[in-house]
């Protein structure tokens, strides 16, 4: 039987450090095929978590912010304005339903993100197979962003289909209970590092998506091989995060109540609620991690982010450890 990994389970050996300071660490990263941004971090496409305040800050940062498409009908013209503003600067998440409602808002509203996030629980699929052929088909210019997914296997069929970068993680995120439901999975540190071994083959960019609890598992998620990694608590719990309090799962039943009125027939939730405070600046916040980042890096040595992934060497621990 095969053992997998999390976060938790690894720590990271010590090298020889030719870095003299920990502000000359470069956070630059290739976040897809066409795509450099300045620091190795998405915010989460979650209701509760990205809206136009951390837009902006994300956006000052020199991250991408990806837009959410649970935006209801009195609020549409919000993500429209939004999406016009930042244009090639954002992203736009989309499902695998009603594709054409998407096209007809891009080309009604002249529209031009960067991209469109394929937002599916199960990224390995026919039906996500099936939306990338058709947005590449329809806008071949926007980068098309797939996931999520666990496996080696579901990143060479997204880079075959298409897929400009791939989202990895299927159930390690605080607020996510499919594996509880559901037994599939795989623990997020073994899922970044073989799904990233095929990404640099491929020369597909992986996004670590959940799990991330502070610096630690941003530099663990990197060194074993994601370009960037996707947060979502942590940018919920800001000041600029775009909630009233809590931060819930997307297959959560408080927002399918919210949504749809209730938890679809012959469904059951995979997702939670949790009450939150607004405890910082998402600014701040994001300066704290990518200075644990980039002393991170100086234990390893590495100037770069593609430096720390070719130094890097891992140990498993025991809860001893801690």
């Amino acid at each position: 039987m095969k053992v997998g990994l999390s976060y938790g389970d690894v720590c990271m050996v010590p090298k020889y450090n030719n870095v003299t300071s920990r502000t000359i660490p470069s956070f630059e990263t290739q976040a897809t095929k066409s795509t450099v941004m300045q620091i190795p971090i998405f915010a989460a496409n979650m209701d509760t978590v990205i809206g136009p305040k951390l837009a902006e800050v994300l956006v000052n940062l020199g991250s991408y912010p990806v837009f959410h498409r649970f935006y209801k009908m009195e609020k549409i013209n919000e993500l429209i304005e939004l999406v016009k503003k930042y244009a090639q600067q954002c992203y736009m998440s989309w499902g695998v339903t009603e594709l054409g409602v998407l096209f007809d808002m891009i080309q009604q509203f002249g529209l031009n993100p960067r991209g469109i996030f394929i937002d599916i629980a199960h990224g390995h699929s026919m039906m996500a197979q099936e939306v990338i052929g058709r947005i590449k088909e329809r806008f071949p210019q926007f980068e098309v962003v797939a996931g999520n997914v666990c496996t080696p296997e579901a990143v060479m069929d997204l880079a075959h289909w298409g897929a400009d970068a791939v989202k990895v993680g299927i159930g390690p995120g605080s607020v996510c209970t499919t594996r509880n439901v559901t037994a599939f999975g795989s623990p997020q540190f073994t899922a970044v590092q073989e799904c990233a071994a095929v990404g640099k083959r491929l020369k597909i960019q992986i996004i670590a998506d959940g799990g991330i609890k502070g610096s630690r598992e941003i530099i663990l998620a990197l060194a074993a091989g994601a370009n960037t990694v996707m947060i979502g608590r942590l940018f919920a719990e800001t000041v600029e995060g775009e909630n009233n309090g809590s931060y819930r799962g997307q297959a959560s039943q408080s927002f399918q109540n919210d949504h749809f009125g209730s938890v679809k027939v012959g469904t059951v939730p995979e997702g939670t609620f949790t009450n939150i405070k607004k405890n910082v600046h998402a600014e701040v916040m994001t300066k704290d991690l990518l200075a644990g980042l980039a002393s991170g890096m100086t234990y390893c040595g590495a100037k770069t982010i593609t430096e720390l992934q070719e130094k890097a060497e891992f140990m498993q621990v025991t809860g001893n450890y801690w």
